[in-house]
């Protein structure tokens, strides 16, 4: 199943929509560095990546994220959606702009642990379904405040902060910079593929 985030229109109209809604806005970063967040280094054919989860805030998230880099279920697969202002995508559609099988269930929603879609955090894509996430994650390219929980609601649920990038961040740039178009039924794909081609703790 296709995991998306919000196409670029949506975004205009979520933002639009903002006066129709009490507007949540996360009011804590994430937890500060100690020995209980793990690092994890992704590897691309454009650089490296280091990010740190938050154990404390995001624990299933950071937990579901950690089984998959262990399984080394992220090599081979793709950044395959690339906006650039906005975020870049990856973790589960191989070169071919396939779904790479995985037996793993989807994990519940995060979102309302008051962490912020801020530029350089880690994000979890999902389908409608609040609840659907598995292995497919976003780096948020700028503060995406619309992605933000605001109730436990098919509308308001918002996407699951769970860590931050702590090295790699001109990586991340250079990424979102990339030429991009339509292949194998996806949009904003790149032109040249970027593939992850590590995952590991640190």
């Amino acid at each position: 199943m296709k995991q998306i985030l919000l196409p670029a229109a949506v975004v205009v109209a979520a933002i639009l929509s903002l006066v129709l809604y009490p507007y949540f806005k996360g009011d804590k970063p994430m937890t500060e560095t100690t020995a209980a967040n793990p690092t994890v280094l992704i590897e691309t054919t454009m650089g490296s990546i280091t990010i740190e989860l938050d154990m404390q805030n995001a624990p299933n998230t950071s937990e579901n994220f950690l089984a998959y880099v262990d399984d080394g279920y992220f090599v081979d697969t793709t950044f395959h959606r690339v906006i650039p202002n906005f975020m870049i995508q990856g973790g589960g559609i191989t070169a071919d702009m396939r779904d790479k099988p995985s037996k793993r269930p989807p994990i519940e929603n995060e979102a309302s642990n008051g962490l912020k879609n801020d530029r350089g955090t880690l994000a979890m894509a999902r389908t409608s379904d609040p609840h659907s996430a598995t292995s497919q994650f976003f780096i948020n390219h700028a503060d995406n405040d619309f992605l933000n929980f605001t109730s436990k609601s098919m509308q308001g649920w918002g996407y699951a902060v769970f860590g931050k990038v702590v090295e790699g961040m001109d990586v991340v740039d250079a990424i979102a910079k990339v030429p991009t178009g339509n292949k194998g039924g996806h949009q904003n794909v790149p032109v040249e593929t970027i593939t992850i081609t590590g995952a590991s703790r640190q």
